[in-house]
């Protein structure tokens, strides 16, 4: 028996409702969904690890999630694995006609752009907005670019990064004045609206925010792993410090960093 298939029985039964496991058998879309954004990550995580042993291990607890949304929709006779699959085969075939067709694409730049015309196209149809499809559930980062990058290929776009940077100084601007009131929901709108600002020039830019707020939250872990380890060594922990010290030891961090790179 194929590995899918066997994949499938076990998870049927898992499912059974007499005979199956107690938790599979309660479980419904709302509540894996959750499961399967951190498997997704996980597999994200796994690649930047260039773990490939681990790899193969997440992509299986990925399938496996796939495998769980299908069976709950066969039990609810809405769809089932296998028209899952021919759902993805026929977009595929659709969305590669320089592959199953007769168009020619010369490279990866011009195939992202003739995806992009083609989910257009898919929304015209249906009379959908330049916005619909962009999940609501992706972090909100990755939401902001995706519709900033919607909106900016149908003419709603900065002319440059500077006028970016003119907007991001008008933002910091408001949230200075609404700091005088402190009221929770304005800081709120107000920063969401630099942290929207920021994505927005990025983007420009053609830096991927989150890649590039991941590399941030790599140094600050190493710089500040530094100064516990430092600390460590004249017995005291942060908590025991004062920020002057903890300052000091962060820009010895960046120091080493930097001699590091020259190396």
């Amino acid at each position: 028996m194929r590995p899918m298939d066997r994949l499938l029985e076990i998870m049927a039964a898992l499912r059974h409702p007499e005979n199956g496991c107690p938790w599979d058998r309660e479980q419904t879309f709302a509540t894996i969904a959750p499961y399967t954004v951190e498997e997704a990550y996980e597999v994200a995580d796994a690649i930047a690890r260039d773990d490939t042993g681990d790899l193969k291990s997440e992509l299986g607890d990925l399938l496996f999630q796939v495998v769980f949304h299908a069976r709950m929709a066969q039990e609810g006779g809405l769809f089932d694995f296998d028209q899952v699959a021919q759902a993805i085969v026929d977009k595929m075939i659709s969305r590669h006609p320089h592959v199953f067709g007769s168009a020619e694409i010369k490279d990866a730049a011009a195939q992202t752009v003739a995806w992009e015309n083609h989910k257009a196209k898919e929304r015209e149809k249906t009379n959908a907005g330049v916005l619909s499809g962009i999940a609501v559930a992706l972090p909100a980062l990755i939401r902001a670019l995706k519709m900033q990058n919607r909106a900016a290929r149908v003419g709603f776009d900065w002319p440059n990064a500077e006028c970016i940077l003119a907007k991001l100084s008008e933002e910091v601007s408001e949230l200075k004045a609404e700091m005088v009131e402190m009221n929770p929901d304005r800081l709120e709108d107000e920063m969401g609206d630099i942290l929207f600002v920021c994505v927005n020039l990025a983007r420009k830019l053609n830096v991927d925010p989150d890649q590039a707020l991941a590399r941030s939250n790599r140094k600050f872990e190493s710089r500040f792993g530094h100064i516990e380890r430092r600390l460590a060594e004249r017995g005291r922990a942060p908590s025991q410090s004062t920020l002057d010290e903890m300052e000091q030891l962060w820009n010895e961090a960046k120091t080493l960093e930097s001699s590091r790179g020259r190396s």
